[in-house]
């Protein structure tokens, strides 16, 4: 079946969370207040679902389909040959708008290895965050803990739900729009309240969640059915000092060029994220792709779906048929996109 050659408009789709916010989101999309107030998070061209659930959290495209299912019937229109290749008809990609109301809970994801073994899952869940906005008084996340903690000592915090020790231990960030943070496999975090961020991460929906009183309704939504002595094995304890934070905390406000890669050394292995500003005409390689427009407005022309108007508040799904690109106007644009497939483990 051949799939579609242009770029897709998507709207909004907000799967129900737990926690507050989604005012930025409604201020980026230009929703006004009478709308119905925006969910804290929005799934950009998603193709996975809320964990256990059959299809909240996918997207619907225009023509009423779910993107999964328009994917599944024509993957290499949609993913190109490579890709397909490496991983089969899956996106590799979730891209979300995430609007922090509150403190995010102390949680953690599996890698890959993890998944496969708990889960059946070819993904784990890496992550990464690009700060596009903050609100409030000190806009902070919380990656990694900042000494090597003793598996005993977090056993202890889950069972007291010691929500100040565990906290306490994570590193506190300090963060503006411009920053962004990788977040891998197993590392401890948490998004503090007023933090706007495009989120990628691998197509998986499972957060272990070790501080979930006030947050989830059980602990068996905190460890996902596993029980917690099986997920903390898939946490990272170690301690991350300044330099090992270097590594993965990238500030890129106080960069003008054109193009800009805004993920840290590493993160390449799962996902791709630029920032585009065209200083004239700029070309873009064949490619499936999350598009989010956070300021401006322009074109976007492709070698084979003609021109589309971008402007501030869009989210494209762009296929990998639509061939080359061209990005023209006065916008700020992020393009999200899965590994290239010569990075596939």
């Amino acid at each position: 079946m051949t799939g579609p050659r242009e770029p897709v408009r998507l709207p909004a789709n907000q799967p129900p969370q737990f926690y507050r916010g989604g005012d930025a989101i409604a201020a980026l999309r230009g929703a006004s207040s009478s709308e119905k107030k925006f969910g804290p998070e929005d799934w950009v061209g998603s193709t996975t679902t809320l964990f256990g659930q059959d299809t909240n959290g996918l997207t619907r495209l225009p023509s009423g389909e779910w993107l999964r299912d328009a994917v599944r019937a024509a993957p290499e229109s949609w993913l190109g040959a490579k890709h397909v290749a490496a991983f089969a008809d899956s996106t590799g990609l979730l891209v979300k708008l995430l609007d922090a109301g509150q403190r995010l809970p102390v949680h953690f994801h599996p890698s890959n290895s993890f998944a496969r073994e708990h889960f059946d899952s070819h993904f784990g869940k890496s992550e990464a965050w690009i700060v596009i906005g903050t609100y409030g008084d000190d806009p902070r996340v919380y990656p990694g803990f900042r000494e090597t903690v003793a598996e005993k000592t977090v056993q202890d915090w889950v069972r007291d739900q010691d929500t100040g020790a565990m906290l306490g231990a994570l590193n506190s960030v300090a963060v503006s729009p411009g920053d962004t943070v990788y977040i891998p496999s197993g590392l401890p975090h948490a998004i503090g309240e007023g933090v706007f961020v495009v989120e990628l991460q691998q197509p998986t929906d499972f957060s272990l969640t070790i501080e979930w009183r006030n947050f989830l309704d059980s602990p068996e939504k905190g460890h996902l059915g596993l029980g917690f002595d099986t997920a903390l094995r898939a946490l990272d304890t170690s301690g991350w000092d300044e330099d090992r934070l270097g590594g993965i905390v990238k500030r890129t406000a106080g960069d003008s060029s054109s193009t800009v890669d805004l993920l840290a050394a590493g993160s390449e292995e799962f996902f791709r994220a630029d920032q585009l500003r065209p200083d004239g005409p700029l070309a873009l390689d064949p490619s499936f792709a999350v598009l989010v427009v956070l300021e401006g407005s322009g074109t976007l022309r492709t070698e084979h779906g003609g021109e589309t108007a971008l402007s501030k508040g869009d989210t494209f799904v762009v296929p990998h048929a639509a061939g080359q690109a061209e990005l023209s106007g006065d916008l700020t644009v992020i393009r999200c996109r899965p590994p290239a497939p010569e990075r596939s483990s």
